[in-house]
């Protein structure tokens, strides 16, 4: 029964849709270290690029649980995280901006817990903002943390709208 259970999750995962982008790994430093050649507790810095807005770079750090259930994709890790994103070359906005538009999403535990990234767009102050928090299905977290991206020149190119 077991067996038909595992099976099934992996082609029920295989399956499902990617919707954001995947990170990709900068690096990551050990935290805790676990014995009996289990991995590390470590924190890792990811970096991806806003899907919709060219010339947005972020990054993200956050904790990764080690251990033997860590290892298999048992541990559910913390809600912490930081982010930081910046301007890396001209930016040009759609003509349709969505408000409140995930623009990261990664699983922090093997079904109930993700971290999110959603994009603001501040319209007065011509700023994006991104916001990073951690949800889960019964009870979130309010641990959260922002960037923002005043849009500006690049190079003598001026901001699109």
């Amino acid at each position: 029964m077991f067996r038909f259970a595992s099976l099934a999750l992996l082609a029920l995962l295989a399956l499902a849709p990617a919707s954001a982008p995947r990170a990709a790994e900068v690096g990551c430093v050990s935290t805790v270290f676990r014995y009996l050649g289990a991995a590390n507790d470590k924190i890792c810095i990811e970096a991806f690029k806003d899907p919709d807005i060219e010339g947005v770079v972020c990054h993200l750090s956050r904790a990764v649980t080690g251990g033997i259930k860590g290892a298999i994709g048992l541990a559910e890790d913390t809600s912490d995280s930081s982010i930081a994103c910046r301007q890396v070359g001209p930016i040009a906005l759609p003509s349709k901006l969505k408000d409140e538009d995930e623009v990261f999403e990664e699983n922090r535990s093997l079904f109930f817990k993700e971290l999110h990234v959603v994009r603001f767009y501040d319209k007065p102050n011509n700023t994006l903002v991104y916001l990073s928090y951690s949800d889960r299905v019964i009870e979130g977290s309010p641990k959260n943390a922002i960037s923002t991206v005043p849009i500006m020149p690049w190079a003598g190119v001026a901001p699109g709208k």
